[in-house]
C-alpha cells in the first residue's frame, strides 16, 4: 500500500489500542505520530457499552490526554444518529444494553423507557439477566422495532475472547422471532460518520482494525484503505480463509506506527 496517499486515519479501539483495561504496546507513540504528521484521526468502535466521555477518560488514563469527544464514534452514537432520522424527538426507546448506550440515546433526545416503546435498541451489556431478555423480547413481539448496535459476536478482553453484542442480539432474535436492523460495522453508517467528521474521502483514509468481518470488510465496501493489526480477534486462519485482503497487515501497533513513520 502506498502510505504516502493516506491523509486521514480511522482506528478501532478494542484489540488495536487495548485489550480490556490494559493498553497495548505502542499506544502513546501511535498518537504522537499522528500528531507529528498532522494526520486527522477518528476512533470508531462497535462497542456501545461505554459513552464517548468514558473513552476520553480511558485514553487519558492510558497516557493520551485531551482527546476531543467529537473524535470518537461508537456504534451507540451511530445508532442514535440513525434513530434521529427515523423517529421524532421524545420517542420512547427501550435499551437492552449498557449505560453508555442509554446516555447517547438521551443526549440524542429520546426517552429511555421500559414500556409503551417504539424501539428496542440492543447492545453490549455484561450485566444483563434473564428478566432483561424477557422484557426486551416481549416488547419486540408486541410491535417495537428491533435495532442492534453491532453484530460482533465476540470482542478481545484482557483474559481472552469474550462474548460480544452479536451474541446478545442472537439471543434476543431467538427469543422474539424478529431479526434486528444492525447499524455498526461492517455497515456503512459507522464509516460514513467517521469520514464526515474527518472531512476526508474514503480513498485517502486508512481504516485500522483487528477484525476481518467488520473493520476490514466494512471499510473496503465504502472504498477506504485498510490495515489489519493482529493483536485482537483476527487470526492467521481468518486471513487464509478470506477472499478479502487488507492493504496492510501488521503484527502489532508499533509495526503499524513504523510503517506510517516511514513515508
Amino acid at each position: 500500500m502506498e502510505l504516502g496517499d493516506i491523509r486521514a486515519v480511522v482506528s478501532d479501539m478494542d484489540g488495536v489500542l487495548w485489550r480490556g483495561d490494559a493498553p497495548l504496546p505502542g499506544l502513546v507513540h501511535f498518537f504522537s505520530l499522528l500528531q507529528n504528521r498532522q494526520l486527522p484521526w477518528v476512533l470508531a468502535t462497535n462497542n456501545s457499552s461505554k459513552s464517548r466521555q468514558d473513552y476520553v477518560r480511558k485514553l487519558a488514563i492510558m497516557g493520551v490526554p485531551d482527546v476531543p469527544v467529537k473524535n470518537i464514534v461508537t456504534s451507540g452514537t451511530a445508532t442514535a444518529a440513525w434513530l434521529k432520522r427515523e423517529y421524532a424527538p421524545g420517542t420512547r426507546v427501550h435499551v437492552f444494553g449498557g449505560d453508555g448506550l442509554r446516555e447517547e440515546l438521551r443526549i440524542a433526545g429520546f426517552c429511555v423507557a421500559d414500556d409503551d416503546v417504539a424501539v428496542v435498541v440492543a447492545g453490549l451489556n455484561r450485566d444483563l439477566c434473564y428478566e432483561d431478555l424477557h422484557l426486551a423480547s416481549h416488547l419486540i413481539r408486541h410491535g417495537a422495532c428491533f435495532v442492534g448496535t453491532n453484530p460482533d459476536t465476540t470482542f478481545p478482553a484482557a483474559n481472552g475472547v469474550a462474548p460480544g453484542a452479536g451474541s446478545l442480539l442472537a439471543a434476543l432474535e431467538a427469543a422474539s422471532g424478529v431479526k434486528p436492523i444492525v447499524i455498526g460495522k461492517p455497515h456503512a453508517p459507522m464509516f460514513e460518520a467517521a469520514l464526515q467528521l474527518l472531512g476526508s474521502d474514503a480513498a485517502h483514509t486508512l481504516m485500522i482494525g483487528d477484525r476481518m468481518n467488520t473493520d476490514i470488510l466494512g471499510a473496503a465496501r465504502v472504498g477506504m484503505r485498510t490495515a489489519l493489526v493482529m493483536t485482537g480477534i483476527a487470526s492467521q486462519d481468518d486471513l487464509e480463509n478470506s477472499v478479502l485482503r487488507p492493504d496492510l497487515i501488521c503484527d502489532s501497533l508499533p509495526a503499524l506506527t513504523k510503517a506510517l513513520a516511514s513515508v
